[in-house]
């Protein structure tokens, strides 16, 4: 699976994976020679989740899939004996159409709004680019890629703002963030790096920022290894928190909370009717 893996340009894509497979597969029958998995132990590994978290589990489905075409391939598996992870002529005669299942799972996974304060207060006995990038991401309710992309240029010191130009937005559209003290504070912290334009940077120091797995390993980290061990949890998953903090415990419109987090109107009607930002609003 080496040369596999080598033609995976996004490194992202390469961790979950691992991970997918580390967290769904391993546990049930990790240990079993591919020559011997059977579409019972598939299942094993899918139905405990097939209809909790249908995406993921038609993920680990295709995965299964490869791993066990590859094994075939090498002459590990029997090449004439059915794949026990396809999905056509076989697992769809077992398991529902991933289509009409409820996406359950179809947002990043979020911790509840209460365990922010005790994230806050662990990123800060944490020293590193990584812990000072999520704090900043947490207190934003800003992108992964929106914060490790930006640049000392974006911000607006005297009018205490981060102003991320359009080309770096998912809209496209320029995005106006009110910085509080603490994310002023953790700017004024950050060393400038000569030759390095962004706010946080990674280990190299080079002209890059800092690497989009960053966040989310010191996220899901075990705390014995210096992780904040949350392993369900993901980086773009304090966007929702966001939102369910402003929505359930603040008097703040609609509206207002969704232009702090940059969504784009479904609505093209009201999306053309809507002008402004809603700085003034958001501040609060």
């Amino acid at each position: 699976m080496e040369a596999k893996r080598a033609g995976w340009k996004n490194p992202k894509h390469a961790a979950q994976w691992a991970s997918t497979l580390k967290t769904y597969v391993y546990p049930v029958f990790g240990s079993v020679p591919v020559a011997e998995i059977t579409t019972d132990l598939v299942l094993a590994a899918l139905t405990p989740i097939w209809g909790t978290k249908n995406e993921t589990a038609s993920r680990v489905r295709q995965r299964i899939e490869t791993v066990l075409a590859w094994a075939s391939a090498m002459r590990l598996r029997n090449p004439n004996e059915i794949n026990h992870a396809q999905w056509r002529g076989h697992l769809d005669a077992l398991l529902a159409k991933p289509s009409d299942m409820q996406p359950v799972d179809s947002h990043h996974a979020a911790l509840s709004y209460t365990l922010v304060p005790s994230v806050i207060e662990a990123l800060q006995t944490h020293h590193g680019q990584a812990a000072r990038a999520l704090e900043f991401l947490i207190l934003t309710a800003a992108r992964t890629g929106e914060v490790i992309g930006a640049t000392w240029d974006e911000i607006d010191w005297e009018r205490r703002l981060w102003i991320i130009p359009a080309q770096r937005m998912k809209a496209k559209k320029e995005h106006r963030i009110p910085l509080i003290d603490a994310a002023i504070d953790i700017l004024k912290a950050q060393p400038r790096i000569v030759g390095n334009d962004h706010l946080f940077f990674g280990q190299s120091k080079q002209r890059n920022g800092l690497s989009n797995m960053a966040m989310l390993m010191l996220l899901k980290g075990e705390k014995a290894s210096g992780g904040l061990g949350y392993p369900d949890a993901t980086v773009h998953g304090f966007r929702s928190v966001f939102r369910d903090w402003a929505g359930e415990t603040t008097q703040h419109s609609r509206e207002v909370i969704e232009q702090a987090l940059a969504y784009q109107l479904k609505d093209k009607a009201e999306a053309a009717y809507r002008r402004g930002d809603l700085l003034a609003n958001r501040k609060p």
